[in-house]
């Protein structure tokens, strides 16, 4: 729990997948914050201050400095506040496999779900049999543990459970059902939308679909 002297601002935008990820971290270490709405067509000053280098949200400030990207954040939080609900675990290896597959899905994931959100007819099967096979792999990690990290809701699980929120927008987009294809990863993320650090962070799953739709539009992705 953080102390009353200490300030802990947020700088993010609703939809984005990576800023739920803090947003589930602060929330299981029982973290009070401030939340500040960027909009990313207008970035605010303090933004371009704080992450002068890329320049993009999420941004965690904490006591006046800057901690970015994501995965970085979810671990500098576990870190800073360790004994409310330690998020990596304590042998090295499993941390070490914990980080591994969080890297994996930073470079897998977000790629596969746009690629079939944007593609149509003979293009977009390839992109949806990819997705498949990467949800397939991360089935194949998750096992028929409740969480990846076993028992406890964990660093992994943080890191993965926001791309639900989004899982509409590609079975919308493209005509297809992820649960008959991934039921385990379905399943999974149901146990993880039971706890209210994840239910309060995650946004409906329609806003997401409508607000990037017409990102995309604006972007030349979608006709």
């Amino acid at each position: 729990m953080a102390c009353a002297d200490e300030v802990v601002t947020l700088l993010d935008t609703k939809v984005s997948m990576f800023g739920m990820r803090c947003r589930i971290a602060l929330s299981e270490k029982g973290i009070q914050y401030e939340y500040r709405e960027e909009f990313l067509r207008n970035k605010s000053s303090l933004l371009l201050e704080m992450n002068p280098v890329h320049k993009k949200i999420p941004v965690l400030i904490h006591n006046g400095t800057p901690v970015c990207e994501s995965i970085i954040i979810v671990q500098y939080v576990d870190e800073v506040w360790p004994t409310e609900n330690p998020l990596l675990p304590c042998d090295p290896h499993q941390r070490a496999q914990a980080r591994f597959w969080a890297d994996f899905i930073d470079k897998k994931a977000y790629d596969a779900g746009i690629n079939v959100w944007i593609t149509k007819g003979e293009e977009q099967e390839i992109a949806k049999k990819k997705f498949i096979e990467l949800y397939k792999t991360l089935e194949g990690e998750l096992g028929n543990k409740p969480y990846f990290g076993g028992d406890k809701f964990g660093f992994l699980d943080v890191v993965l459970i926001p791309f639900y929120s989004w899982f509409y927008a590609y079975e919308t987009r493209g005509n297809f059902k992820i649960e008959s294809e991934c039921p385990k990863i379905v399943a999974w993320a149901k146990r993880c939308m039971e706890r209210e650090s994840v239910a309060k962070s995650l946004p409906d799953p329609k806003e997401v679909f409508e607000i990037y739709e017409s990102v995309l539009r604006r972007k030349g992705l979608l006709v």
